[in-house]
């Protein structure tokens, strides 16, 4: 296994200085220690993988020096297009080193939504013309890997791909970022959401712990899983497809139950609601100021403002509530409000470590959804 440290000592021997992407859980253990030994301005957490890329490029268009990306295999999509019309050898041929967690490995249980990108993806990069090398728990030694992948893009002055398989790094003790300590959990917040809820309103959950916790309470109160449609996969587009759904229904209330990472890493999505004002929209910003499902790396949601931006966009109303009796009474608001209405409640971070996943596959999810759609008019 690679010791994440040896591994980015290695990295700044070779003159690789500045890291960028979107956290990925199989290397959360590299972010940690990428975020805890560099200095202000070596590490960005990006809004989304293919702006990792662009401030990658821009880095080195400044010093000459080759970046680092990072990301999850999923993100992949983000980042062809700057990948390819930009990176490119046969473009403005950039020097860059490509970390890529593969989720959704063959023959490595994973979730179904990493299933297809986890078996296509090498495919991808040979289709791309992205060389790459796989790593895995039996790597032992970083030097090695590192210093062929630095001599190749500065040979070739192009992309190279370390793919990342689960288990390759070792733990990474590094000192815990402090986190604001909101009253309310994220968990907690959406049982509140639900609990006021009509029998025909609809509910879009962003992926990863909200639609999860979102599943479980339903699964606590035998209510059905039919009124929720589980965004489990394309981080950053539960809040489209709640106004696809809107814009066709509007004698029935849409919540979009979004995280602030995935807000973030798609922000035009605010303008195009905005500009479209569906009376019936209700978007609805768990802010922990983390991407909670991946590993705690922040994001820069807290330090921005969101109510501003959505007002901004054309967001009809918009609220930030951080206690249980400002929810309360603010969902009240929300149900009679006329879209689109934002409310962005600011909880702490953290889950139950014994919080389950949905039992049902995603098309049963699908089935049952538009059943309920159609159903109730």
């Amino acid at each position: 296994m690679l010791n994440p440290q040896e591994f980015v000592d290695c990295l700044k021997k070779h003159g690789v200085r500045f890291f960028t992407g979107v956290p990925d859980s199989l290397l959360k253990e590299l972010c940690s220690c990428m975020a805890h030994t560099s200095r202000s301005g070596e590490h960005i957490i990006a809004a989304n993988e293919g702006g990792a890329l662009a401030l990658a490029l821009g880095h080195h268009l400044a010093t000459h020096q080759v970046p680092l990306v990072y990301m999850q295999n999923s993100g992949v999509g983000n980042m062809i297009n700057p990948l390819l019309s930009l990176a490119d050898k046969e473009v403005y041929s950039i020097p860059m080193l490509l970390v890529i967690g593969w989720r959704g490995e063959p023959g490595v249980h994973d979730e179904p939504q990493h299933k297809k990108q986890g078996r296509v993806m090498v495919s991808m990069l040979d289709a791309m013309e992205v060389p790459y090398s796989v790593l895995g728990a039996d790597v032992d030694h970083a030097e090695t890997v590192v210093k062929d992948a630095v001599v190749y893009v500065r040979k070739t002055s192009g992309p190279f791909a370390l793919v990342i398989k689960k288990g390759t790094f070792t733990a990474y003790a590094a000192p815990r970022p402090e986190k604001a300590d909101f009253p309310l959990s994220r968990e907690q917040a959406i049982q509140q959401v639900i609990d006021v809820l009509e029998e025909r309103d609809v509910v879009v959950s962003t992926t990863g712990m909200p639609s999860r916790e979102v599943y479980e309470y339903r699964t606590k109160r035998a209510a059905g899983h039919q009124r929720d449609f589980l965004t489990v996969g394309g981080m950053g587009h539960a809040s489209q497809i709640a106004l696809g759904i809107a814009i066709q229904k509007p004698e029935r209330s849409v919540y979009c139950l979004d995280g602030d990472g995935a807000l973030l890493m798609h922000m035009g999505g605010l303008a195009l609601v905005g500009t479209l004002k569906p009376s019936n929209f209700k978007h609805i910003v768990l802010n922990n100021g983390a991407h909670d499902s991946v590993g705690g790396q922040p994001t820069v949601a807290l330090d921005i403002d969101i109510l501003g931006i959505a007002r901004a966009a054309g967001y009809r109303q918009v609220a930030r509530v951080r206690t249980e009796s400002e929810l309360r009474s603010c969902l009240q608001e929300l149900k009679c409000s006329q879209g689109p209405s934002l409310l962005e409640i600011q909880v702490r971070c953290g889950a139950r470590k014994d919080l389950g996943r949905p039992e049902t596959t995603p098309i049963q999810n699908k089935n049952a959804f538009m059943d309920f759609l159609e159903s109730a008019g």
